[in-house]
């Protein structure tokens, strides 16, 4: 990894946008709620706040993943495959329909790691986001980034880790293409492999689009909201293990712990592998 790299570290940015109704309600279809649109003051669903703060960069700009060119705000690291591995927040307060948001993002961590499969660079993002205006921070965010190199003919997948076979709370999804459209662009999310099969499977090899991790988190999300409607949550973190394509169904599972502080959530595949592992904290 070269030194200019790492000089992305500590480097931060600050976005400003309003939280308005529209995509609220568009979600809410998508995801089966009531989808009315939403006046001022109701407050955003946990994880929602992806809607927000989205990147636009030019068409010009976009490399043939669909994804922006490398460098901007993070690093121009050159390993062709990125990927969300996961997140860690911490919510001290709501976020609501009609608020003024600013977002500051910081580079706290860029490190190289030696993989199965060649060379791997971690990124580390933190996100603080505030009421424009006010100190508080009501949302505490960190992204963990992965670039990683393709894989080469006859490399085999890392072995996967069994779901847990029992839940309290089980949810299938199908998830169709129109879904996965629908959510990418709602995220204003321009990566081919969600919606672009003849790319997926011919130039990426993956036997189907992928759905994407922070889908998979909402649904886990969902899934407690849908059986603890009242729930008071504090924190929420969660790691991708392993993809999960539009071609079969999957499970939104979850399990309270017997204290009732914390619930697991996990994504459990067709051959009941464990996708995404979450962990939920209540007040």
């Amino acid at each position: 990894m070269s030194t200019d790299v790492k000089q992305w570290v500590g480097k931060t940015e600050t976005k400003i946008d309003t939280v308005t109704a529209y995509p609220v309600a568009a979600l809410s279809a998508t995801l089966d709620w009531p989808n009315d649109t939403p006046p001022a003051g109701t407050p955003l669903p946990l994880l929602w706040h992806w809607m927000y703060f989205l990147p636009v960069a030019p068409q010009a700009q976009l490399g043939p993943d669909g994804h922006p060119q490398r460098g901007g705000f993070l690093p121009p690291i050159e390993l062709p495959r990125r990927m969300w591995a996961g997140s860690q927040m911490r919510f001290n307060g709501p976020l609501k329909v009609g608020d003024v948001l600013s977002r500051t993002s910081t580079i706290i961590d860029v490190t190289e790691k030696s993989g199965r499969t060649g060379s791997l660079v971690f990124v580390k993002v933190r996100h603080d986001v505030r009421r424009q205006g006010e100190s508080d921070v009501l949302l505490e965010e960190f992204h963990d980034i992965v670039y990683r190199p393709a894989p080469s003919p006859g490399d085999k997948a890392p072995a996967p880790t069994k779901a847990p076979e029992t839940q309290a709370w089980e949810r299938r999804i199908v998830p169709d293409d129109v879904l996965l459209f629908r959510y990418s662009a709602l995220t204003f999310n321009g990566h081919r492999i969600h919606y672009d099969r003849r790319y997926t499977t011919t130039v990426e090899g993956y036997p189907g689009l992928i759905v994407h991790g922070p889908l998979q988190a909402t649904l886990l999300m969902d899934l407690l909201r849908r059986q603890m409607p009242q729930a008071d949550v504090a924190g929420f973190e969660f790691r991708a293990m392993r993809p999960i394509f539009d071609i079969n169904p999957f499970s939104v599972c979850g399990q309270p712990s017997e204290d009732g502080r914390t619930i697991r959530l996990w994504t459990r595949d067709h051959e009941g592998c464990l996708s995404m592992d979450a962990t939920v904290t209540l007040r």
